[in-house]
């Protein structure tokens, strides 16, 4: 993947993240796009009460992660690299 295609992709994932992120914000939380690998999986950053929340897990699944497939099938998946899972 080049450069401008991660660019563009990251652009996006972040503008998939952006619905759901008024939901977080609900809670005191929110979420960061960090990095997209070689391999197409998103890495994000927990922010606020996402970090210690213990439905960090089932947010990541149900929300991020179908959200982002969703818009783009060709993402393999959504890790945290911080938080509880």
């Amino acid at each position: 993947m080049s450069t401008l295609e991660k660019e563009e992709l990251m652009q996006q994932v972040d503008s998939a993240l952006d619905t759901v992120r008024p939901h977080l914000k609900e809670d005191g939380g929110d979420v960061e796009l960090v990095d997209i690998t070689d391999d197409l999986m998103v890495k994000v950053k927990w922010l606020g009460n996402c970090q210690s929340c213990s439905m960090s897990i089932m947010t990541m699944k149900a929300g991020l992660e179908m959200t982002i497939r969703s818009q783009l099938p060709q993402i393999s998946g959504v890790m945290a690299i911080n938080g509880l899972n």
